[in-house]
């Protein structure tokens, strides 16, 4: 299995700040996700645009790194890239800050007993999120995707292959994509404490 992070987006609801640098415990949030990845042992792929300096934000961890020339296109130029290969693939977006490495073992965990199942993680009331898991005879169909609508269409294609798997919370649907967002989400993190 590889696990793909597809991190060649451009952050344009940010203000000009970069989502996947923000820091959370210290930690920028690209390389807190990749390292959760990590975590799983198996491969883990990260798209990029082409000299992206997000490079520098997982310098030194054991990834494969795919630049995204058309990264321009959207998520499907990620998925694209970034699914090129055999196996099963495992897809985890960048910003998502609350999917713990307990979150992806149970993905796993379930992957074992429904190999060949699409499963799609959702949160506690059942609203469809990441991580998703595609069975490798899945794979293929990644390299037709176009635009920014991402797998959606693997999905919407093969419902009959579909099982979702409720993750704690909104672990599965929290996404930081605005200036908004990120403070709302620190805030429920320090009254949480």
């Amino acid at each position: 299995m590889d696990v793909l992070i597809p991190a060649a987006g451009r952050s344009s609801r940010m203000g000009g700040r970069d989502k996947l640098a923000e820091l959370i415990d210290g930690e920028p949030l690209l390389r807190r996700t990749v390292t959760r990845a990590l975590t799983l042992r198996r491969d883990v792929i990260v798209t990029l645009r082409v000299n992206d300096p997000r490079r520098a934000l997982i310098a030194g961890l054991p990834v494969e790194i795919r630049e995204v020339p058309e990264a321009a296109e959207g998520l499907a130029a990620s998925l694209r890239r970034g699914a090129a290969g055999a196996g099963i693939l495992m897809v985890l977006p960048a910003d998502m800050p609350d999917i713990t490495r307990h979150d992806l073992m149970a993905m796993l965990a379930r992957h074992k007993l429904r190999p060949a199942s699409i499963l799609q993680a959702t949160d506690q009331t059942g609203t469809p999120g990441h991580p998703v898991i595609f069975p490798a005879h899945l794979r293929p169909a990644f390299a037709s995707l176009q635009g920014d609508a991402g797998a959606r269409v693997i999905l919407q294609d093969n419902p009959h292959l579909l099982e979702r798997i409720a993750l704690p919370g909104c672990h599965a649907t929290t996404d930081l994509d605005t200036p908004e967002a990120w403070a709302a989400w620190r805030a429920s993190q320090n009254g949480a404490g």
